[in-house]
């Protein structure tokens, strides 16, 4: 317990950092981290991904709070429509826990791999997404946003790489879909966190120390750390060739993802 407790002291730091300096959720390294330390504490094979989801998931409650606050005093989070997309991510958020507690784990992996692979190409190429592409419904929203909900659940992530896309094909600027993605990424991880904790919380063959899925020494440890090292990411973020760093980062998640595959 200790010793994770002390790796993910580290994770937390290095997860901040680049989620600091790149804008993307720590979810992206963290989940894989998470998923060699406890494959390597032998937790049993078959909770392993999903206890690195939900872990790094639940971590997402606290260190967005700081992010949502530094938006909203910028006057850039449009509270309005965080409404309309809270429900259908929240929503969508439950079920993707609930699918990840009935696939297999293998499956579980699979999925966190794709998605790997499609941001290391994206951040390799430099693809930026389409702006003013979608007209804007309730129809719309909610249908999306329980999709976004969904495989944010499925990924422990908080969203960011999919609602910032579909927030600027709907003409929304950069900077507010941004700080309207980050305010949507505390409902997704508390409803996704809540329902991690319910589901697992009779499963047998969970190591000691955790609450559901969620292991809480890789909660604390993470937490720690990365509220810290995020801010001096995000300032270092305006003083080194952060595009460029981009490609040189695609490269660390093409290699998680091959880890990933090898596990």
């Amino acid at each position: 317990m200790l010793e994770v407790f002390l790796i993910s002291l580290l994770a937390g730091a290095v997860g901040g950092l680049l989620a600091g300096l790149f804008g993307i959720g720590g979810g992206l390294v963290l989940v894989p981290i998470l998923t060699f330390v406890f494959a390597a504490q032998q937790f049993p094979a078959e909770l392993v991904m999903i206890m690195a989801v939900a872990t790094s998931l639940a971590t997402i409650v606290v260190t967005s709070v700081a992010a949502v606050n530094a938006h909203h005093r910028l006057g850039l989070v449009l509270w309005s429509k965080v409404l309309r997309l809270a429900p259908g991510i929240m929503l969508g958020a439950a079920i993707g826990a609930v699918i990840a507690d009935v696939i297999s784990a293998v499956a579980l992996r699979y999925v966190f791999i794709v998605f790997l692979l499609t941001i290391g190409v994206q951040m390799a190429w430099q693809i930026k997404p389409d702006t003013g592409a979608l007209k804007q419904s309730l129809t719309l929203d909610f249908s999306l946003t329980t999709v976004i909900g969904i495989m944010s659940a499925l990924l422990g992530i908080g969203g960011g790489t999919l609602t910032v896309p579909y927030l600027t094909a709907c003409q929304y600027p950069m900077r507010n879909a941004v700080a309207i993605s980050s305010a949507c990424g505390l409902p997704i991880a508390i409803a996704g966190t809540m329902s991690y904790a319910v589901l697992g919380w009779h499963q047998s063959g969970l190591p000691e120390g955790s609450s559901g899925y969620i292991y809480l020494p890789a909660f604390a440890g993470i937490v720690l750390c990365s509220v810290l090292t995020a801010p001096i990411g995000a300032r270092l973020a305006h003083s080194l060739p952060a595009q460029q760093l981009k490609r040189y980062f695609s490269v660390l998640i093409f290699i998680l993802a091959a880890k990933l595959i090898w596990l």
